[in-house]
């Protein structure tokens, strides 16, 4: 296949287009190469390169920034991805858009279902929520994949905090009180790639499986690459952000059953095998 990613430089874009590299012709384009927020240029990077599928991981994704920087986030997240799906349909391309476990208001008692309502609180979860919409009514073969908890090698992220944070102290407090389920993007990208082949479009909740709070994901990066660290847990109130978080955004993966796809590996052991990545798991020390 040859596939366009857009967000080529960001932490999932950068996997997804070393794990698609090997099996398919993948083209990544940052957003030097590829502005999606402009409409002509979006049809004209589509028309030249004709792909079978793009690949949308680029968004706007600072959370707490976009409570002040709604208009950007719109832009971002709805608009840009208007302009793609639109130039993706006049070239016949298969949409899959990387949405958020943010469009739910983190109320429910059990993982959400790919169709249960949104009801997003955050205006990053409202500009996702937004350009889902978006995809869903201008497309004709679209894949909206929401994910949560995400890390890997490349940027920022929970994980490479805590390592971080483990050299510099022997004590640290982390929310109790936030659940969902941590997505390592390696893992991710298999299962993008499996998708993408196929023509089984709708909604799916792609996380690897299980659910943890972020206590739980601390203590378990510390025990799995064997560093000391007294981890106290704590509430949500302790630690205000500008934008609210979902309590529970944990996600049910009934699209992934039901279409017959292989579930993501339970959490903890994508977490393993992101610490021999970084060379820090037990096997390496």
């Amino acid at each position: 296949m040859k596939i366009l990613v857009t967000g080529a430089n960001g932490q999932l874009g950068q996997d997804v287009v070393k794990v698609l590299g090997t099996n398919h012709e993948v083209h990544g384009f940052g957003r030097e190469q590829l502005d999606f927020t402009n409409e002509s240029q979006c049809l004209e990077v589509l028309e030249a390169l004709k792909p079978d599928t793009v690949i949308h991981c680029g968004a706007y994704t600072a959370v707490d920034l976009a409570e002040t920087e709604e208009d950007m986030a719109y832009k971002i997240n709805a608009v840009g991805t208007r302009n793609l799906t639109v130039a993706a349909e006049k070239v016949g391309a298969k949409l899959c858009y990387i949405s958020t476990d943010y469009v739910f208001d983190g109320s429910a008692s059990k993982p959400y279902r790919e169709y249960d309502n949104t009801n997003p609180q955050s205006i990053y979860g409202k500009s996702k929520r937004a350009g889902e919409h978006l995809v869903q009514t201008l497309s004709s073969k679209y894949f909206i994949v929401r994910t949560s908890w995400v890390y890997g090698l490349y940027g920022a992220n929970f994980v490479k905090t805590m390592l971080k944070l483990a050299q510099e102290r022997d004590s640290l407090k982390v929310v109790n009180d936030q659940f969902g389920s941590p997505t390592y993007t390696v893992d991710l990208a298999n299962f993008l790639e499996q998708l993408v082949q196929t023509e089984r479009y709708g909604i799916y909740h792609a996380s690897n499986s299980g659910v943890c709070s972020w206590f739980d994901f601390a203590n378990a990066i510390f025990e799995e690459s064997g560093k000391k660290m007294n981890v106290e847990p704590c509430s949500t109130e302790e630690f205000p952000r500008p934008a609210p978080r979902p309590r529970y955004s944990a996600m049910e993966h009934l699209s992934i059953r039901t279409n017959g796809f292989e579930d993501l590996r339970p959490w903890r052991e994508g977490l393993k095998a992101f610490l021999m990545e970084l060379g820090v798991g037990h096997e390496n020390r």
